[in-house]
């Protein structure tokens, strides 16, 4: 495991710059962790995936807690998706190690156009 590296992104503003882009966007702070853990820690690359899962989680539990004491309502219509959600975690936790961390990067390449080419067309 990889220890901290001194850089002008510390794990503090680098988990705020994650939360806050989770919690507004819903999605993202995994994005902006990965290239941040990387610059900001020792992490091999398969690591920094796990890690930045392991830190989302969390994130995403806050943001969700926030938006339900504010009213929010959605629950009902989360459940179908988190277990489908769980079944893809296992298998992706089950088969990261194997990946080449090339495919990794595409893959999550391909989303992020993805995601934004639907962004920019609604």
């Amino acid at each position: 495991m990889g220890g901290l590296k001194k850089h002008r992104f510390s794990p503090l503003w680098s988990g705020a710059a994650a939360g806050l882009a989770n919690g507004l966007f819903g999605a993202g702070g995994g994005m902006l962790l990965l290239p941040l853990l990387s610059r900001t820690t020792e992490l091999k690359q398969h690591e920094l995936f796990a890690c930045s899962v392991c830190i989302i989680l969390p994130l995403s539990l806050v943001s969700a807690g926030v938006y339900s004491l504010r009213g929010g309502s959605f629950l009902p219509d989360a459940v179908p998706y988190l277990i489908g959600g769980a079944v893809g975690g296992a298998i992706a936790g089950l088969t990261l190690k194997k990946l080449p961390t090339k495919w990794l990067h595409r893959a999550l390449g391909v989303f992020i156009l993805w995601g934004g080419f639907r962004l920019l067309t609604l």
